[in-house]
């Protein structure tokens, strides 16, 4: 085992954006409106709700701008959730093809904002990932996997092929990863304890979280003797980290061995803000 490489992702940013609009451009005005996974969403919606994500992000992270905050006693959750719902409201009254105008204009300046940001510096959390400061990287790459997972539902919705190329989907599960140690911090076993995590399929791999001083901490590679193993197909682990599917829904698929409990909270990570 080794320690994982940074999940760099500055330049998937334009492949992704090209093949989500190649795919909005396509569309029929009845597949604008097809139902996705999103609950109340409609594939206008979701694009909706991608392009809040640039501009939140570029009037955050670019302007320094801080002209919203959760109301008092507003939990994260509750004002994510409130912010993402307000704007698809009002976007609503946005036509297919300025959608697409502003999403090809945003994409530009996103990957641009984040191309020009020290990738090494640390600088807030990723709050699935755990409290401690994150790798800019990190963030960028948290920020790579919404858009990679909001297209996946898009696609679904209008039954266009999925975007599963390694080059495009390997950095989102290495990426998703990172949340195993904070998926197992209530775990009480000893210091020494591995579990491991394999996503089999061209994109996926091993991983291990190992419980040390200090709390546990991610590896790549197999695990010997390890506590606890999980297995997943790549089109199930995605699925399951960002919850679309239950964990209980999961585990007939999965091949879990070992300490059933460390199996259950492997299962129950979560990688996006839920």
């Amino acid at each position: 085992m080794r320690p994982p490489e940074p999940v760099l992702v500055l330049d998937r940013y334009p492949e992704e954006r090209a093949r989500l609009l190649d795919l909005l451009h396509g569309l029929t005005a009845d597949r604008w409106d097809a139902p996705t996974a999103c609950p109340g969403w409609s594939v206008k919606d979701l694009a909706a709700h991608l392009l809040a994500d640039d501009l939140g992000r570029l009037s955050r992270q670019r302007d320094g701008y801080a002209g919203w905050a959760p109301r008092p006693g507003e939990d994260l959750l509750a004002f994510v959730n409130r912010q993402n719902e307000e704007w698809v409201q009002g976007a609503r009254r946005l036509s297919p093809g300025v959608l697409c105008d502003l999403l090809a204009w945003s994409g530009d300046r996103v990957a641009a904002c984040f191309a020009a940001l020290d990738q090494f510096a640390l600088d807030g959390t990723v709050s699935w990932a755990g409290p401690e400061p994150a790798p800019v990287w990190l963030d960028v790459a948290r920020e790579y996997t919404e858009r990679w997972h909001h297209q996946q539902h898009i696609r679904e919705a209008v039954g266009a092929p999925p975007l599963t190329d390694s080059r495009l989907f390997a950095p989102v599960l290495a990426t998703f990863v990172r949340a195993l140690p904070h998926a197992l911090r209530d775990s009480d076993a000893p210091a020494g304890t591995a579990v491991g995590l394999r996503i089999e399929g061209a994109s996926g791999g091993d991983w291990a979280a190992v419980r040390e001083a200090r709390g546990w901490t991610l590896y790549a590679g197999a695990p010997e003797g390890a506590a606890a193993r999980v297995a997943l197909d790549e089109a199930l682990a995605w699925r399951l980290f960002t919850r679309g599917i239950a964990p209980d829904e999961a585990a007939p698929r999965a091949t879990l061995e070992g300490d059933p409990a460390l199996c259950r909270l492997v299962l129950g990570m979560v990688a996006i803000i839920a």
